[in-house]
């Protein structure tokens, strides 16, 4: 099997549009933390009555209260629920997946902060499927025409090894009204040439236009199953299973992701790009030895002990800080106080408010910026510097690739940190 395993290229998607504040509003809808920087974003309980028979019946049933991303417009700063142009809604880059006998092919986005595997589908007769659900989301034949438009579509009546999962269902939904749901099944999903059996599948039968717009095809979970939206059971993810399988040798029980960038094409590397299954690319390792530190999955992530940072040759304590890492975050959230020390060394920094982020001006030398590195269990990675910039916020600035965590309690270290290191999750640090 080794032999047959490959790279998984992580292709640009050239219609993605750089946005910092949409990149930030993402992630409020994703981790739905509360920002403790000012700006016209903000998390707030919204009362919602669900009657008898379902939302919008007034009697019977109860009132509850769910937490959901406002902004604030006008002069009067009326609260709005934000609307689905302000979050960014495709990905910046996406990878090939295979699913089903014969195989089915869907561009998918690689994602360790979640835990769904989903496509859309346009099933003809979803009664044949029972009540099914995917996690592991694609689009798939259950959904209607317009919203498959220009999308790669499951259809599991094309293929011999999808089975039924009865009574299963699944539903995303997040803070600006946007929502993805449908049945679950299990087929084979092949990536980079090692095959993951039964892997349950999320199908998406309803879908907002939002996630529509899209070019990608769904979305492919690496985090722990227990984040997983699948009910009234959660489901593996293709890591976990793929480290159960027998057939799979213990010392190819892990992924890597070398998370180049398409700027680089001038690089040694070319700017390559790309995750590993089954095995870790010793070109990429480059003679050097792994470095391993222990993880905490209790909340379903890749989280570790973070609890130092540099910037330039000043070192920062943060005595109990976790981090995770996530592919499927384009930006770096940390506390406020490093936030601020690491804007407060590039000159001409700022804070906007209305673009809820720091900004530097764009014509900063390289050498003007900083070196910021972050703890990973006991030794630090730095962020390229390049990558401290992250998206044109007009007249002569640039929004920073490192933003304000709110009120999480731990770091989410995206791809503006994982382009520095190459990274490889494995239950077994043997």
């Amino acid at each position: 099997m080794a032999n047959n395993l490959t790279r998984v290229i992580r292709e640009h998607n050239p219609k993605y549009h750089r946005s910092g504040p949409k990149s930030y509003v993402f992630l409020l809808n994703k981790y739905k933390f509360s920002p403790t920087k000012p700006g016209p974003y903000f998390l707030s309980g919204k009362v919602q009555q669900k009657g008898k028979y379902g939302m919008g019946r007034l009697f019977g049933g109860k009132a509850h209260v769910q937490r959901v991303l406002q902004k604030k417009s006008g002069a009067a700063a009326q609260h709005i629920d934000v609307p689905t142009e302000d979050q960014q809604n495709d990905s910046l880059y996406l990878s090939t997946v295979t699913i089903g006998t014969p195989p089915q092919t869907f561009k998918l986005d690689l994602d360790t902060g979640s835990a769904d595997l989903w496509v859309s589908t346009r099933l003809s007769s979803p009664s044949r499927l029972g009540h099914t659900l995917i996690d592991h989301q694609v689009f798939s034949t259950a959904l209607s025409k317009p919203l498959t438009q220009g999308h790669n579509v499951y259809d599991p009546k094309k293929s011999s090894t999808f089975k039924n999962t009865s009574g299963a269902t699944w539903k995303i939904s997040y803070g600006d009204g946007s929502t993805a749901s449908g049945i679950v099944g299990t087929d084979n999903v092949t990536i980079g040439g090692l095959t993951v059996e039964n892997q349950s599948i999320e199908l998406a039968k309803t879908l907002s236009t939002s996630f529509a717009s899209g070019v990608g095809d769904g979305l492919l979970g690496l985090a722990y199953g227990t984040i997983n939206t699948v009910r009234p059971k959660p489901v593996t993810t293709p890591v976990e299973n793929m480290m159960a399988q027998k057939d799979i040798p213990q010392t190819s029980e892990l992924f890597t992701a070398y998370l180049g960038s398409y700027k680089d094409k001038n690089d040694p590397d070319h700017g390559a790009s790309f995750y590993t299954f089954g095995y870790i690319d010793q070109k990429a390792l480059a003679g050097q030895t792994p470095y391993y530190t222990p993880i905490d999955s209790s909340n379903g992530f890749w989280q570790f002990k973070s609890t130092t940072a540099s910037v330039g040759s000043k070192k920062i304590q943060r005595a109990g800080n976790t981090a995770i890492a996530d592919t499927g975050t384009t930006l770096a959230l940390v506390d406020d106080n490093l936030c601020q020390a690491i804007y407060d060394a590039i000159p001409g920094a700022k804070y906007d408010e209305q673009q809820q982020g720091y900004l530097f001006p764009t014509n900063t030398q390289v050498d003007r910026l900083p070196v910021v590195a972050f703890d990973v269990g006991g030794k630090e990675f730095a962020v390229q510097k390049e990558d401290l910039a992250f998206a044109d916020a007009g007249h002569g600035m640039t929004y920073g690739g490192i933003q304000s965590r709110g009120d999480l309690p731990f770091d989410i270290l995206g791809d503006t940190w994982l382009k520095g290191v190459y990274a490889a999750g494995s239950h077994d640090l043997s």
